[in-house]
């Protein structure tokens, strides 16, 4: 009977270390500041939303006045952890293409580690590179 309380409380102390870790993420998230790439003529602003729960979350908003924005996000992201392989967002919910100011939320699946760093990668049609959005967690 020792054994099952001991275990009892073990699982309930598990469960509210990954529910701090958890919120600890969110609120990391949420105080992330946002960052910006000016460049041939597009200005990207991306903001961390969340780095919680089922899926991490980035707001995206393009903005310019010289060309129609016809980005495919799911294609054209990736979100690197901790300097690992790239994966591909899960979706974008957002403005659709074709105008000159959009917005959305690209998501992703979240890593299966707490990470020290995030990046995300954008290859907009007609650059040669990627922009690059770095954030260190920790």
């Amino acid at each position: 009977m020792n054994n099952y309380i001991a275990m009892m409380r073990l699982s309930r102390f598990g469960a509210l270390a990954v529910g701090l870790l958890l919120a600890a993420y969110a609120f990391a998230a949420a105080n992330l500041p946002p960052q910006t790439s000016n460049q041939n003529g597009v200005t990207v602003k991306v903001t961390p939303r969340s780095l919680a729960g089922p899926a991490w979350e980035f707001e995206v908003v393009f903005d310019t006045h010289s060309q129609e924005l016809k980005d495919d996000p799911v294609k054209s992201a990736a979100l690197v952890v901790d300097g690992g392989a790239p994966s591909a967002p899960t979706g974008w919910e957002g403005d659709g293409p074709g105008s000159h100011h959009r917005k959305g939320v690209l998501r992703f699946k979240p890593a299966a580690v707490s990470p020290a760093s995030v990046e995300l990668r954008l290859q907009r049609p007609a650059e040669s590179a990627p922009r690059v959005f770095r954030w260190k967690l920790r």
